[in-house]
């Protein structure tokens, strides 16, 4: 079936710009820095992330999500999902909504659904975990797009073999 032209799938360019987001600046900077940067407060600025990003991130970590700053094991490994897998997945994934492909459907529900797992348990912790934030409302806000788009996501390809066409249009 023929993908009905982008301009007429208006949630789909707020999905490409989502997974441009998350491309560009979450998982090839914030992510990384996780990744690079073993103590949010003794380290030396990598060549990668840019010095203005780490501190960004470290900034935002100090002042309103501390789960960040003590990164425990289980954090690092949603982020190393993030950096492996997602990455991969959001280059696809703007490449096939942009164009209308449909075989980006099965993987968008497998990325939808890891990623509510993922947001699930680090919202739970940022509740009451050991590393809870003293800044629920603002961490919860700022989370939010990895909830409700992984939702939008999982509800738009699960209603058709063929989200893009017109046959498949029901969001």
């Amino acid at each position: 079936m023929k993908p009905l032209p982008l301009s007429k799938r208006p949630v789909d360019i707020a999905l490409i710009v989502f997974f441009c987001v998350n491309l560009f600046f979450i998982t090839y900077i914030v992510d990384v820095e996780q990744l690079v940067i073993a103590d949010a407060d003794h380290f030396q600025y990598p060549l990668w992330p840019p010095a203005k990003m780490v501190d960004l991130v470290h900034w935002y970590g100090h002042n309103f999500d501390p789960v960040l700053i003590a990164r425990p094991a289980w954090w690092r490994a949603t982020i190393w999902i993030d950096s492996i897998f997602f990455g991969p997945f959001y280059a696809f994934a703007i490449y096939a909504y942009w164009t209308g492909k449909n075989w980006i459907r099965f993987a968008s529900i497998v990325w939808a659904s890891v990623m509510l797992t993922n947001v699930s348990i680090i919202l739970f912790e940022e509740m009451v975990g050991e590393h809870a934030t003293p800044h629920l409302g603002r961490v919860l806000l700022s989370n939010a797009a990895w909830v409700i788009f992984p939702i939008i996501v999982m509800y738009r390809m699960w209603r058709s073999v063929y989200p893009f066409s017109a046959a498949g249009r029901r969001v």
